[in-house]
């Protein structure tokens, strides 16, 4: 892709719509969690009960903006709009936030092992797309 033109490649619409479609799996992610039935919830192991139990508010919010940010983001990626720059920004802040609260604050269940895969998969990812969406602002292709 050259700095003079506006007209996306392939791998825009390529990456854009991937983009989206792995936000989608996050608001699914978060709607599972958030409105987990009791009878899902007692037949998980007790850490984890205790868990989705005891998470605050403010982590949950902080779910909810990162992966509707990231969705509304990709949108934006997918309408070649500057905002998904912004939209993208405050996502990867919530996620770090709610990251945050299940590495450091909440000790219910310990997070390692293959339990490590999705936080830093869902980390790397963001700040991709912060990049990407950088670099196409850069190019012109977001307006």
């Amino acid at each position: 892709m050259n700095k003079k033109s506006k007209y996306p490649l392939i791998n825009f619409w390529i990456i854009s719509i991937l983009a989206l479609i792995w936000n989608i799996f996050g608001v699914f992610a978060y709607l599972g969690q958030t409105f987990m039935s009791q009878k899902i919830l007692l037949s998980l192991p007790k850490p984890e009960q205790y868990y989705f139990s005891n998470t605050p508010a403010w982590v949950t919010a902080a779910f909810a903006t990162a992966v509707f940010g990231g969705v509304f983001g990709s949108i934006g990626l997918l309408v070649k709009k500057r905002v998904a720059n912004f939209l993208y920004s405050i996502s990867i802040v919530s996620l770090l936030t709610y990251q945050f609260y299940n590495f450091f604050i909440q000790d219910y269940m310990v997070i390692s092992g293959t339990k490590l895969l999705l936080p830093i998969s869902t980390t790397v990812i963001g700040i991709y797309l912060i990049w990407f969406s950088y670099r196409m602002s850069k190019y012109d292709i977001l307006n």
